[in-house]
């Protein structure tokens, strides 16, 4: 009876343990259009990035640990499938929840922006010449905005945060 007790006590402890630990990982969201690199990451867990393809056109890249999987969102689009006819009286009854302006705002305000470049050419010098003056305000308060001569258009953003930081988005009102 003593080791069963034992034994149930080191589990619970163990799963508490693993779920600190799952709260604390950093979900990292990566866009850079120079380098053509767009991923979510979990660290040390999933990666998910969004790759071009020859007949597909995209493919996300799904690392799971040590396996990769290949998904092609677009692959199925165009097939036409059956759809089913509802009655429209029977979906306005339905009340439906949904995401907020306020649940949205909270939950964008849990990332933190590691990185931010926006690199632009608009390409009529005329327009970049109104634009720098902004972009050089922009740059003060802000950081990271660049108006160039030279036809370079690029972004890249660099945000994260942790799986905590989100649920205590939705907690708190």
């Amino acid at each position: 009876m003593k080791n069963k007790t034992m034994l149930i006590s080191f589990f619970s402890i163990l799963f508490l343990l693993l779920l600190f630990y799952l709260s604390m990982m950093p979900i990292v969201v990566f866009i850079d259009t120079k380098t053509n690199q767009y991923y979510l990451q979990v660290k040390g867990l999933v990666k998910a990035s969004i790759e071009s393809h020859k007949e597909e056109l995209i493919s996300i890249k799904l690392r799971l640990f040590f396996f990769n999987f290949y998904f092609y969102p677009l692959r199925n689009i165009g097939v036409n499938k059956s759809k089913k006819i509802t009655n429209r009286t029977e979906n306005k009854k339905k009340n439906k929840k949904g995401f907020d302006l306020a649940k949205g705002l909270r939950l964008l305000q849990s990332f933190k922006v590691k990185r931010f470049l926006f690199d632009i050419d608009t390409g009529d010098c005329i327009l970049n010449a109104e634009l720098y003056p902004l972009f050089v305000l922009l740059n003060y308060r802000i950081g990271g905005f660049r108006i160039n001569f030279e036809g370079r258009n690029s972004v890249e953003l660099h945000i994260y945060s942790r799986p905590i930081y989100l649920i205590k988005s939705f907690m708190n009102l």
